[in-house]
């Protein structure tokens, strides 16, 4: 399996040199990394080629990487059920760039890429539909993000009184617990609520 990936590898490399950044296998699995502006020609090549066949788009997602230059990888796996093979596709942007969208080529990838930019916050241009799908309406943020806060900016309730959804700021009833993820075997250098023993040894039993 290697084989025939590492010469699918040099086929796609050699048909679409604009496109290709760089392959690899790992795992018995194909990676490309592609040019973000390249995409659309690149997926139609992918579908059309009688080498690959890739006509069966699986999932379109994303990987945030705040502290790099390119903070994103939006990540592409598709499936030729012709020739048997999977291949995964990465393109990385900037959080200022927008990715082209592949809608054209594959009708699936309308909420796809809609899920990519409800979570990340990615734009894909030339998308019929680009909105929200997964979060509700005046959602602020992308969940999926690194920075994104894990108790969110607010809280969705339903006021009896209003008789109505309302939306407040997000106010924790306590504080975050205190994990020290120390081994089971070993006691606490500190004492525990409840640990304290009764005075005088007395189990509290009636004689």
């Amino acid at each position: 399996m290697p084989d025939i990936l590492s010469q699918l590898a040099a086929h796609i490399t050699e048909k679409q040199p604009d496109a290709v950044v760089g392959t690899s296998v790992l795992r018995g699995e194909l990676t490309i990394e592609v040019a973000p502006t390249r995409i659309v020609p690149f997926v139609d090549f992918l579908k059309a080629d009688q080498t690959c066949q890739f006509t069966t788009l699986v999932d379109i997602t994303a990987v945030d990487n705040p502290s790099s230059d390119r903070r994103f990888d939006v990540v592409y796996h598709f499936l030729s059920m012709y020739q048997n093979h999977r291949i995964r596709l990465r393109a990385r942007l900037r959080e200022d760039e927008v990715m082209p969208s592949i809608v054209s080529v594959h009708a699936s990838a309308n909420w796809f890429e809609r899920e990519v930019f409800d979570m990340f916050g990615i734009l894909f241009s030339g998308h019929p539909d680009l909105r929200r799908i997964l979060t509700d309406y005046g959602f602020r943020g992308f969940p999926l993000r690194k920075d994104f806060p894990t108790t969110g900016y607010t809280e969705v309730r339903y006021d009896e009184a209003q008789k109505r959804v309302v939306y407040e700021p997000v106010n924790l009833v306590q504080e975050y617990r205190q994990f020290d993820f120390m081994s089971p075997w070993e006691g606490a250098d500190y004492i525990l609520p409840g640990d304290t023993a009764p005075q005088g040894g007395s189990t509290g039993a009636k004689e």
